[in-house]
């Protein structure tokens, strides 16, 4: 898989406007961020690294997780994801122009992964949820398998809600914190969300009370101590304005662990790290 399958530079065009006018507006609103503790470990203890975006990006010394501190308050998440410009152009140009390679290269794997865990290691296969849904694709793929006796999709973006719904799929168009579910989980599905939250502990913490007593988690993140981040640093697209929270794999296990998760499987694949960076540097971003 390469960058451009999933981010066709014929299709970027104006998202780069798109994303400073989020930024302007979170920036309009700075003097109402607040600061906070590790979002894996909950220490207090921090250093600054670096600016980027006139947002303070700051690594826990206990655990190692990057994350902006200063931050938005929740209000102002929660305001900002509604309007985002960023997000209208995402969908509206990117998510549908790339769909064909999304499907086939990220949703159609992940929903095979599922498929493999339920098959070999008899998990619970009767109510799956995806957190942060997008279009939909992972919900539609998994739904082909027809493991699951109930699919449902949440998706605070307005347009991402409906086209989830036009889909078919049961669907709550707000955050996770406001949907209101009348039976356990099996298994919750959460991809690139938790990077963008302002608690990840109550995120966590919410998966394991809603999930039954054999249910399971599946997600996933940005990783700052990967390859490419950790050639590009702040020159990194993992680290911007909506990214608050930047785990390693350990600070991530660390999360969990210590809000009641076993960790089944853990695995960095970086698929796209080598390309990232080797596009950094043929476009004079690393020289």
């Amino acid at each position: 898989m390469k960058v451009n399958d999933i981010r066709p530079l014929s299709l970027m065009g104006s998202q780069a406007t798109a994303m400073k006018a989020d930024i302007d507006w979170l920036l309009d609103h700075e003097d109402s961020f607040v600061e906070v503790g590790c979002p894996a470990c909950g220490s207090n203890s921090k250093t600054t690294v670096y600016r980027k975006y006139d947002m303070r990006h700051v690594v826990c010394k206990d655990c190692s997780t990057q994350y902006i501190s200063p931050r938005p308050t929740p209000e102002i998440l929660s305001e900002f994801y509604q309007r985002s410009e960023n997000y209208k152009y995402w969908a509206s140009h990117i998510f549908p122009g790339s769909e064909t390679a999304r499907r086939n290269k990220i949703f159609k794997p992940r929903a095979k992964i599922i498929k493999k865990y339920i098959e070999n290691r008899r998990m619970e296969s009767d109510f799956l949820l995806e957190v942060g849904a997008a279009h939909g694709i992972f919900c539609e793929e998994v739904r082909k398998f027809k493991m699951f006796r109930r699919i449902v999709a949440v998706e605070p973006h307005v347009e991402l809600a409906q086209r989830c719904r036009d889909l078919g799929l049961e669907t709550f168009g707000s955050s996770y914190e406001n949907i209101q579910i009348d039976e356990k989980i099996s298994v919750i599905a959460s991809f690139e969300v938790i990077e963008h939250l302002y608690h990840p502990i109550e995120f966590i913490q919410w998966c394991r009370e809603s999930l039954s007593e054999n249910g399971h988690l599946l997600l996933t993140c940005p990783n700052i101590s990967g390859f490419d981040t950790s050639i590009m640093g702040v020159l990194s697209d993992s680290v911007d304005h909506e990214h608050l929270n930047l785990f390693t794999p350990k600070s991530l296990s660390l999360l969990l662990e210590k809000n009641g998760f076993c960790i089944e499987e853990l695995t960095t694949p970086g698929e796209l790290d080598v390309d990232i960076v080797r596009e950094a540097l043929e476009t004079n971003i690393l020289s």
